[in-house]
């Protein structure tokens, strides 16, 4: 064999190896919020894309109430607008729960069920090594509501949390009323997306003071929709007093050709378009920080 071919056999194998390495010994998850509208299904769509790109496996989770996700990973628009959440399967909620929503269920309701088999079975998968879990949200009505719907989805949420070999990231729906809930425990990086207007960034504030206070010690902000550097010293003047809390600020600008393919951000992916560039950025400092929390 030339030694050319050989070289090249050698960093074939190389990659490989580094890449197994990574889907086999890393474990970490990320929860992407902020105000509807910002760009958190996006975002979480590229990062996946990008973590998996590099040999992980990722299990995607969209707790967001439009469900939006899987169209952004990619899948089938017929496939996906079948997809029943998890919220709503009321056969599996009652096979695991003890209790169907709707009915009266009185002591027979299992606040702690095993829904180990739950990726299995409704996991979706995605190109490459993405697998995707649609939870849908839960019960508006009363916060922390004890009803089958939220016992399930908080058993997932502490499945998931233990998962290895896995890297979550769980796009969640609007605002902020699931850190109320505290489902997302055990996640130990938050991107908080956000755009540089007021509304906004006032919405961002609050997530990431109430990220903080759950106890999720890395917190980054991610501004998009940046045009110009005024925009940029808009959004830091609105975090001056803030800006402690993030563990980094990243500013994205504002790109037509997002627009124009979204929800869909595969084709992108490998184009070196500002934007993706941003979010590499992004993905390497997550990687750093859990780095440094292995170690301590």
């Amino acid at each position: 064999m030339p030694s050319k071919e050989k070289e090249k056999l050698f960093d074939t194998a190389n990659m490989l190896k580094e890449k197994t390495l990574k889907s086999s010994d890393t474990n970490f998850r990320v929860v992407v919020t902020g105000k509807g509208g910002v760009g958190k299904t996006t975002t979480s769509a590229v990062l996946s894309h990008l973590f998996a790109k590099d040999g992980y496996n990722v299990l995607a989770v969209d707790e967001d109430p439009q469900m939006n996700l899987p169209y952004a990973l990619g899948v089938d628009k017929d496939r996906a607008k079948n997809i029943v959440p998890l919220s709503q399967n009321l056969d599996y909620i009652e096979e695991k729960t003890g209790a169907r929503p709707g009915t009266s269920w009185g002591l027979f309701l299992n606040l702690t069920p095993d829904i180990s088999d739950v990726v299995d079975k409704f996991g979706i998968k995605a190109k490459d090594n993405i697998n995707i879990l649609v939870m849908g949200t839960v019960v508006q009505a009363a916060t922390g509501c004890l009803c089958p719907e939220n016992a399930l989805l908080d058993a997932v949420m502490k499945y998931i949390a233990l998962r290895k070999k896995e890297i979550i990231i769980m796009d969640t729906q609007a605002g902020v009323e699931h850190f109320g809930r505290a489902l997302a425990k055990g996640f130990k990086h938050c991107v908080v997306v956000t755009d540089y207007t007021f509304n906004a960034m006032d919405v961002a504030k609050h997530t990431a003071n109430l990220a903080k206070q759950i106890g999720i010690p890395n917190i980054y902000l991610l501004v998009n929709r940046v045009r110009s550097q005024k925009d940029i010293d808009k959004a830091r003047m609105y975090i001056k007093d803030e800006d402690t809390v993030f563990k980094g600020v990243f500013f994205s600008p504002y790109s037509e050709e997002m627009l124009d393919i979204e929800p869909l951000v595969t084709p992108l992916i490998e184009k070196e378009i500002e934007y993706i560039g941003t979010i590499k950025k992004l993905k390497e400092d997550i990687e750093k920080n859990n780095n440094l929390l292995e170690k301590k």
